[in-house]
């Protein structure tokens, strides 16, 4: 079990399971509470369901939306193509019901499928940071059939009541969407500004996906700060309230993502190393927000591969299949062997420098996989880099407690 508090604002696999009620939002919306939360919008002739939470949370999920209204479902809209937004669709398509989805939808779920896609890589990722927390694993993963999607807006009207469709690109997926009531002023964001709202965005994900497009974020936020909404439901967590605040916490947000990608387009035309301005850019202090899912350094590495590539010009050996780690047995005898290594990296390690330790210990297990010393060395440099970390973001979190537990069951060490 791990010793590790969760880290703020943490992101729980299977959280929403048990019952609970509907949460009633007004204007005729309710919630339900699920990985990604899930809405029923009433109207007088059938609801419109937008999103449709996990598979294997379905049913109660559908049992809190009974609760609330006898109505048929009369359309599905999906905010995204991620397994949490999508999964209860069989469920809530009792029959035929029109499943609305942006035109990327088919192009982003081939890559998270298992047949011709990057599911079993993925999963493997994903269980390597999470299962911890995973309370369920995912067997199954129906395939919805969309039977309506669109560019960049869409507009249909259910029961007296307007909805508006627009493509935002720069969220979590290529397919995402939001969902605008314009009566009532209540904008349904899903993942655009990620699972967190009011932190900086996440433009790589450390399980893994494509980078995500600085400049199409920023637009995405604009558009939806345009349409000046009094209620912002996003795909976690809970409503926001006030157009005033709204546009305050949504324009912090643009504005930090705009920053970021403004400083790292000034080194990179500075000719300033990658590593450089990893380490150099932050936020000042009127856009200092949390960095719980995307972190700054990742945002800066993010911008930088998705203008200028992997390649950075610093060695011809980028561009070959010859890691430097290739070359570590070298270094190692060179130095005399791993003693001195492990010595150098504990030395490090006691400096404050665990990043510095990690690397000299990964030379060492290159020559011998089984040296308990260097072992011990990456164990704490870990330790000490989550210490350091301040436990703010939840990925970070995630991947070092992995790399502990993984240390711990190697070393037999139980404490």
């Amino acid at each position: 079990m791990s010793d590790v508090k969760q880290p703020e604002n943490a992101l729980i696999i299977g959280a929403g399971e048990g019952r609970q009620d509907a949460v009633d939002l007004g204007h005729g919306i309710w919630m339900s509470k699920d990985i990604s939360n899930l809405y029923r919008v009433v109207t007088a002739d059938g609801d419109v369901q937008i999103n449709t939470g996990m598979i294997f949370n379905a049913e109660e999920n559908l049992r809190r939306f009974a609760a609330v209204s006898g109505n048929r479902v009369a359309k599905i809209v999906f905010t995204q193509s991620h397994e949490d937004h999508i999964g209860g669709w069989t469920d809530f398509n009792a029959p035929d019901v029109e499943t609305i989805a942006q035109a990327n939808f088919a192009h982003v779920r081939g890559y998270f499928r298992d047949d011709g896609g990057l599911g079993p890589t993925m999963t493997r990722r994903s269980r390597r940071l999470w299962s911890g927390d995973q309370k369920r694993e995912l067997t199954k993963r129906p395939e919805p059939v969309v039977t309506t999607s669109f560019h960049d807006s869409h507009r249909f009207e259910v029961g007296g009541r307007r909805f508006e469709l627009y493509a935002v690109p720069g969220g979590e997926t290529l397919d995402a969407l939001v969902v605008w009531m314009p009566d009532e002023h209540v904008v349904f964001t899903g993942n655009l500004t990620g699972p967190l709202f009011g932190h900086v965005p996440n433009l790589y994900t450390v399980r893994g996906d494509k980078i995500r497009s600085a400049r199409s974020f920023i637009e995405g936020v604009q558009r939806v700060i345009d349409l000046k909404p009094e209620m912002l439901v996003t795909g976690h967590g809970d409503a926001i309230r006030g157009e005033a605040e709204i546009a305050r916490r949504l324009t912090q947000i643009r504005d930090a993502a705009q920053y970021i990608k403004d400083r790292t387009f000034e080194g990179m035309n500075a000719g300033l190393d990658l590593w450089t301005l990893m380490g150099s850019i932050t936020l000042p202090p009127e856009l200092d927000i949390p960095q719980g899912h995307g972190k700054l350094p990742w945002l800066v590495r993010a911008i930088w591969e998705e203008h200028l590539g992997w390649f950075r010009y610093e060695s011809t050996t980028e561009l070959y299949n010859v890691p430097p780690q290739a070359v570590s047995p070298d270094l190692v005898e060179l130095a005399g062997g791993t003693a001195p290594v492990i010595a150098r990296a504990q030395a490090h390690l006691d400096a404050g420098r665990p990043l510095q330790a990690l690397h000299l210990t990964e030379a060492a297990l290159s020559v011998d996989k089984n040296a308990t010393d260097a072992l011990r060395v990456q164990l704490g440099a870990q330790q000490a880099i989550l210490v350091a970390s301040g436990r703010e973001n939840f990925s970070e979190v995630r991947w070092i407690e992995s790399e502990i537990r993984r240390l711990r069951a190697v070393l037999g060490d139980a404490a």
